[in-house]
């Protein structure tokens, strides 16, 4: 649950207790429209409103196109499952790889047969597509629930995320706490609990009847 607090330049509501934080977000998305590109891991507790965030930045990121995943805890073992859902919208770009990374990625994605692709290639190819993309509009991509993405997958977006520059792409993943080594050189944002007067807050406006301040 979120209460809105104020809105952004571009009209989206600013979450309760969440300013700071939603101040950073802005500003990444400042340097994505300038040109730049960011990496940014969010990682906290569940419930601590990582996926809220991710929202946020979905609901201010106009003019951008928007590529979303989510890790699925039954596809863990699965190689490149949750890189499948980020990326299987823009396979129709595929041919504009080149063809070592377009071969390793065909594999990857279960496109052509072959022994398992060499993970360098296949990290440099989602780098190349994810590139491409953004030559258009700039790319925001919103990855949630990462501790349940399979190993492959984390890795690779791990590597894009290390080597993303002036690309126009910016790459937001979120993470619970203690999943922070697998995205090791990558910029964090750690979240807390909100401070005592946001909480009574949030609670006020989910619950219609008043509260005992004692409770």
């Amino acid at each position: 649950m979120t209460e809105s607090h104020g809105r952004t330049s571009v009209g989206f509501h600013v979450l309760l207790g969440r300013q700071r934080e939603c101040g950073t977000l802005d500003g990444l998305l400042r340097a994505l429209r300038a040109g730049e590109s960011r990496a940014l891991v969010v990682q906290g507790e569940p419930g601590m409103g990582k996926s809220a965030l991710l929202e946020y930045v979905h609901g201010s990121a106009s003019g951008c196109r928007v590529a979303r995943a989510c890790g699925v805890q039954s596809e863990m073992e699965l190689a490149f499952a949750g890189l499948h859902l980020l990326c299987a919208p823009m396979l129709d770009r595929l041919d504009r790889l080149p063809e070592p990374q377009r071969a390793a990625l065909q594999v990857a994605f279960g496109l052509s047969a072959g022994v398992p692709p060499d993970r360098f290639f296949v990290g440099l190819a989602i780098l190349g597509l994810l590139a491409d993309v953004a030559e258009q509009q700039p790319l925001v991509c919103l990855v949630d629930d990462a501790q349940w993405l399979d190993e492959a997958s984390a890795h690779a977006l791990a590597f894009v995320a290390r080597r993303l520059s002036a690309e126009s792409v910016a790459l937001f993943i979120a993470t619970r706490t203690g999943d922070e080594s697998a995205w090791s050189g990558v910029p964090q944002m750690a979240l807390r609990g909100l401070g005592d007067g946001d909480a009574m807050a949030l609670l006020r406006s989910a619950i219609p009847v008043r509260l005992d301040e004692q409770v």
